[in-house]
């Protein structure tokens, strides 16, 4: 039977099934992943262990903790979180990574936590970076986390996957991110919504270790759920590349015993051996296929304030739109490859940073700024007036130095410039290559590092035909609402992401209550929501409700505040899954969604509807004498509501195993 290879390594870590069993897209299974990272949220998931039940990590070597997000912030109650997780991964022999590190998809694959054949999680919405290397990097969120330190295992559906084929190659000067900036914006109708995208192809082999880290990154943005590259010539060559950083005491805030992480050489002759069980078969099924044309590529930007709004270089560069801030920074764009782009064309303008931009640099990681300083790079980069920040996420989060002020307009190498994420909601933020990054702050207008033409993207898209949905009626267990009926709040807004539910400056503050977290939900997509809601008033939104961020907030405060349920055309895997997690009920029903786009006034952005009736034992929604089905809740999406979340029923079976002994 013919396998993609995301089918192939879920089969690996899948837990529990009879041997030579084929586990195929749509399969529910348990998983054991080779690696769990948490990073300063570490910090979050360790009330979430202990409230389980747990007190000992079940394999200690699963799990890694990598400091990063809010490194700059050396306040008391921060530093003394750090002490704390470091003191816990010292108990518990986890290994354990400081601030200035660097970030923690970078220290995972720099380390070689990540390796070819592999599901390695994170709590992070860009752990996606790890397929660069033939590996399944997907995110978890706090709940899963916690619940892998305990058991080891999670729940996972292995999603649909898309073949995405690169053919031809690049044009000089055209990079990784200006590709999946391209694949965002050309392919932005929801292609490739909570899939899997295995990139295969001619053009392949031509995308160096940096520029495919680059893009599996953003293929977050694009709303998959992994991407992920072929095990091949370059995976060996840069698996090589890292043997001679496997040392036993590269971990520093660790109690210095050997690191689990790491690979051998013997391992990557092992490795291409095989290389045929680490691609696809020939013939898989995949539920879409696209096709884009390297060589029509040219850099183009993101937004202003949407990653799937793409604009080219040519036809933006004609407005010379001014700016006032430049971020050379975050997972996706800040390697040596990325940082010697940008010191490359500071050396060919040989200018300054203009007057009036501020340009902000950061290295992926500790070790990726030492190479910058040892060949020149970084120094070209400071002296051209660049504000040298540490390895870490920072700004990209909306912490730390240098945000985007009320009004500004900036040009950023990150890979979100959601509005209000890396500062004031009202500032407008664009997405580009490094290279585009230094020529515009060089400039001090959105440029491009040398001309180029315009030109169409060649694409191909082909899609699978639909599996008809089954319509038998649900068993409805104890505890579960058979029916709800209720009023909702229509938000007619297509990815809107988690900094709109939930923003991120309340995500690290983890001393708000409930009551506080249910206040500001909404604040940043539309200030009349709160007026408007009313307790028990359904949610209903677009399309990938929930886009963004990994952070759990976005369902907890939804729950928190009363409301029953979010129906939307889709949703963010990772919102779907953060929901579910903590007992709260979300589907989709992209009928009823298209419906009230038809039926109520335009222009609000939140917009009160009649009453609906949901039956969830025949999956039916109704509203004004019309109705629509949506995929049933079985008995096991609702036994984690009814036990009010994933910890609940971990904690449940913990305590079954404690009995057993």
């Amino acid at each position: 039977m013919q396998l993609t290879l995301v089918e192939k390594i879920a089969a690996r870590h899948a837990e529990g099934l009879a041997l030579g069993t084929i586990v195929r897209s749509g399969d529910f299974i348990s998983i054991r992943p080779r690696h769990v990272m948490t990073h300063d949220n570490t910090g979050a998931v360790i009330p979430k262990f202990k409230q389980i039940g747990a007190t000992r990590i079940a394999d200690p070597a699963q799990p890694v903790f990598a400091i990063d997000h809010d490194i700059q912030n050396v306040t008391p109650e921060n530093l003394g979180k750090y002490a704390k997780i470091q003191a816990f991964a010292r108990e518990q022999g986890v290994d354990y990574y400081p601030p200035g590190t660097g970030i923690s998809h970078q220290v995972m694959v720099e380390q070689g936590y990540v390796v070819p054949g592999s599901l390695v999680v994170g709590s992070d919405s860009h752990s996606n970076l790890y397929g660069a290397v033939a590996a399944l990097g997907t995110p978890v969120v706090r709940t899963d986390a916690a619940s892998i330190w305990a058991t080891g295992v999670t729940w996972w559906q292995v999603p649909p996957v898309a073949k995405v084929v690169l053919r031809g190659a690049l044009a000089d000067g055209v990079t990784g991110k200006d590709v999946i900036i391209a694949l965002c914006g050309v392919f932005n109708h929801d292609e490739v919504l909570n899939h899997a995208v295995e990139f295969v192809g001619d053009g392949v082999a031509a995308l160096s270790m940096d520029a495919r880290m680059t893009i599996a990154n953003m293929t977050t943005e694009w709303g998959a759920l992994a991407g992920i590259f072929p095990f091949d010539a370059v995976t060996v060559e840069y698996l090589k590349s890292r043997l001679s950083s496997f040392t036993s005491d590269r971990r520093p805030g660790t109690r210095g015993s050997v690191s689990r992480s790491g690979y051998t050489g013997s391992q990557i002759v092992r490795w291409w051996a095989d290389e045929a069980n680490l691609n696809a078969d020939a013939g898989a099924h995949y539920a879409v296929e696209l096709e884009l044309d390297l060589a029509t590529v040219v850099p183009h930007v993101s937004g202003p304030n949407e990653v799937k709004t793409m604009v080219s270089l040519p036809e933006i560069e004609a407005k010379r739109i001014p700016i006032q801030k430049a971020y050379l920074l975050s997972c996706v764009n800040a390697r040596v490859e990325d940082l010697r782009s940008a010191a490359t064309v500071v050396r060919a303008k040989g200018t300054r940073i203009a007057t009036g931009v501020e340009f902000y640099l950061a290295a992926a990681s500790a070790e990726v700024q030492a190479h910058a300083e040892a060949s020149g790079d970084w120094k070209t980069l400071v002296d051209a007036g660049a504000i040298a920040l540490p390895p870490g996420c920072g700004t990209c989060i909306g912490l730390g130095r240098g945000l985007v002020g009320k009004g500004e307009t900036a040009i950023s190498a990150t890979n979100r410039n959601f509005k209000g994420r890396m500062g004031d909601a009202d500032a407008q933020v664009y997405l580009a290559s490094p290279a585009v990054v230094a020529a515009s702050a060089l400039a001090g207008f959105i440029c491009a590092p040398q001309k180029f033409a315009s030109r169409a993207v060649g694409t191909t898209i082909r899609r699978a035909v639909a599996i008809p949905r089954a319509t038998a009626a649900v068993e409805i267990i104890a505890g579960f609402p058979a029916r709800l009926d209720s009023r909702a709040l229509f938000l007619d807004k297509d990815n809107l992401n988690t900094d709109g539910i939930y923003a991120g400056k309340h995500t690290y503050n983890d001393n708000l209550t409930p009551e506080q977290m249910a206040a500001v939900t909404f604040e940043n997509f539309d200030a009349n929501f709160n007026i408007l809601y009313q307790q028990g008033d359904i949610v209903i939104g677009g399309l990938n409700f929930g886009t963004g961020s990994s952070r759990e907030q976005a369902a907890t405060a939804l729950k928190f505040k009363g409301v029953p349920c979010v129906i939307a055309s889709s949703f963010s895997e990772t919102y779907k899954r953060n929901a579910f997690n903590n007992g709260f009920v979300v589907f989709e029903c992209p009928e009823l969604v298209a419906h009230l786009r038809t039926t109520l006034a335009k222009g609000a952005s939140t917009t009160v509807t009649h009453a609906l009736s949901i039956d969830y034992r025949t999956s039916t929604v109704a509203i004004g004498g019309a109705s629509f089905t949506f995929p049933p809740l079985s008995p096991a999406a609702q036994e984690l509501i009814v036990a009010g979340g994933a910890e609940n029923l971990v904690a449940a079976r913990l305590r079954s195993l404690s009995g057993c002994r």
